[in-house]
């Protein structure tokens, strides 16, 4: 079964830097996929169950710390690595990345290679 990654931000440029960042992991078998809402996103990951996301916090529809919450809250929830990826770096903002069952909280802006290589050490590849 393929790999998946979705990458799920309200911002065209912030998708589409990242859809970048990470479209040379399809030459190794990973799908991307793309969300514009939290909404959106939510519904991708119960449908495609993606093993890694890239979750925006601030969205219309759902925030990234409730599409978190409720996907951590499911059997998914297990096997989905979740990274939120977010303007907001204070710790209070952190603690409730960690409090909805974020794997990672990564601050915006965010280094594209350090993301290629976290999808690379996530999803196990070479």
């Amino acid at each position: 079964m393929p790999k998946k990654i979705l990458i799920c931000d309200d911002e065209p440029h912030i998708r589409m830097l990242l859809e970048q960042t990470l479209e040379e992991l399809e030459d190794e078998g990973v799908e991307i996929l793309i969300a514009c809402d939290g909404e959106e996103g939510l519904q991708t990951i119960l449908d495609e169950q993606p093993d890694l996301v890239f979750l925006d916090v601030m969205m219309p529809k759902r925030s990234g710390f409730e599409v978190c919450e409720t996907v951590k809250e499911t059997p998914l929830g297990a096997t989905t690595i979740i990274v939120l990826l977010t303007a907001k770096g204070q710790e209070v903002d952190r603690e409730r990345g960690r409090a909805a069952g974020a794997d990672l909280y990564i601050t915006k802006p965010f280094d594209p290679d350090q993301l290629l290589e976290l999808a690379y050490e996530r999803l196990g590849l070479e």
